[in-house]
């Protein structure tokens, strides 16, 4: 067993022992009970779905203490009632989640789920929420596909989709007149690859109609290996290079690709690549452009502000209890435990106090806004449904004194400067040079 494993058994039975201290069981309206699926094993599980659970798992002891966190989130629990959570590992593909899900909403009886980094499992579950009226957020994956392409009643992304990532890195370029004349990709082979790809080609075809699109790589999710794609991007010698990989995929490639000298000859962007640099440190090349799907991680640490309070909070929990600091998925568990949080406490302060229906929550969700780490987030697309948030990039830098790498040079990005207005598909907005977009 690693460290990082020993450190989430730690978690899970820190958290079994609390519950075992709690005494008898509470009333069942004095509980909310949540199912949260992510990875706990696989390639996913060491840099995003354990960080992430490990996040969650800091947030919700805080929460079930009270008056650990600042104003408004310093009230025991959801309104009062203890949490209690119902952990499960997304791997295994969308077949097993979709029955994962329905043992959570049938069997245990959860009050709410919140989960899922798979844009497949997010494409998958949706549908089956519907039909069992089950209230779910949607807490990462990054498809635009799936509320642009459908519309569901109970079920809530509460991060930004994928489109912010990319159109930021393309704006992060332009703002610093960085000279492109082509570039290339490198993404997993499946929607979330695909439509980063897509949305970085588009954004681009705005800010630099000039730079020429040379090779588009889609090798599959988990490959690991990738040879002979750095192979290609030596040979066509592209000015930048695009990879949306996450995982041990992008600890993969920018390993292998350092060692044979990419990062020298291309410049290579990463629109979602903070999350590897606790395992990578100076393996990750200094000078690469990163984004962490929001202002997550250590552009939110360094950002300052009327959040920072909330940040330095959460913040200083995860590392004292993991040893390392949180990246972007545990900002992303806080952001949708929160607004989940924010909901119950808005729904019972319309019925009167008691714990919610799956349909007063939902009404409580549709269109929210609350303050979370990250950002200010607002449920503002897909008639409330969707959230958009901040984002930020910056530029890796090895700080030698401190023995860390570290992100320089950050920009910070409105959301309503890189997310879609609400009734606009990502592609459309893209292609008719982002209408109605509010940049400083």
């Amino acid at each position: 067993m690693n460290s990082t494993s020993k450190k989430f058994a730690g978690a899970l039975t820190a958290l079994a022992l609390a519950a075992g201290a709690a005494g008898p069981v509470a009333a069942q309206d004095d509980t909310f009970k949540i199912g949260v699926i992510t990875f706990l094993s696989g390639q996913a599980a060491e840099s995003f779905g354990v960080p992430a659970w490990n996040g969650g798992k800091v947030l919700v002891d805080m929460l079930n203490e009270g008056g650990k966190l600042p104003a408004p989130y310093d009230q025991k629990g959801f309104g009062g009632m203890n949490i209690e959570v119902v952990l499960v590992d997304e791997a295994g593909g969308a077949t097993k989640q979709v029955q994962e899900f329905r043992n959570l909403v049938q069997r245990e009886e959860v009050d709410a789920v919140v989960g899922y980094v798979s844009s497949g499992d997010c494409l998958a579950v949706p549908p089956v929420a519907d039909e069992l009226k089950a209230f779910t957020i949607l807490y990462d994956c990054g498809t635009p596909r799936v509320f642009e392409d459908n519309t569901f009643e109970y079920v809530f992304r509460t991060a930004a989709h994928a489109t912010m990532d990319n159109v930021s890195l393309a704006r992060y370029l332009k703002s610093r007149d960085v000279a492109i004349e082509s570039f290339a990709g490198l993404n997993q082979d499946y929607a979330w690859g695909q439509d980063s790809w897509a949305d970085f080609t588009g954004a681009m075809a705005q800010l630099y109609p000039d730079a020429v699109v040379k090779t588009a790589l889609f090798p599959k999710f988990g490959a690991g290996q990738y040879g002979t794609e750095i192979s290609a991007l030596l040979r066509e010698r592209p000015t930048l290079v695009h990879s949306s990989n996450w995982g041990g995929d992008l600890q993969g490639f920018v390993i292998q690709a350092t060692a044979r000298g990419l990062h020298e000859r291309s410049q290579i962007v990463l629109s979602a690549g903070d999350h590897v640099i606790p395992q990578l440190q100076q393996k990750m090349p200094e000078g690469i452009y990163l984004g962490a799907r929001g202002v997550n991680g250590l552009a939110a640490k360094a950002r300052g502000g009327e959040l920072q309070e909330l940040t330095d909070t959460l913040w200083d929990a995860y590392e004292a209890e993991f040893g390392v600091f949180p990246v972007q998925a545990p900002f992303r568990m806080w952001q949708a435990l929160l607004g989940l949080k924010t909901a119950v406490e808005k729904a019972m302060a319309e019925n009167g106090g008691k714990k919610p229906t799956n349909e007063e929550l939902a009404a409580a969700m549709k269109g929210l806004s609350w303050d979370a780490p990250s950002g200010r987030i607002e449920m503002a697309l897909a008639d409330g449904h969707q959230a958009i948030q901040p984002n930020a990039i910056g530029t890796t830098k090895w700080n030698a004194e401190k023995g860390a790498m570290e992100l320089i040079d950050i920009e910070y990005f409105d959301s309503r400067c890189v997310n879609p207005p609400a009734g606009v598909k990502s592609a459309d907005w893209i292609a008719q040079g982002f209408p109605g977009a509010q940049c400083d």
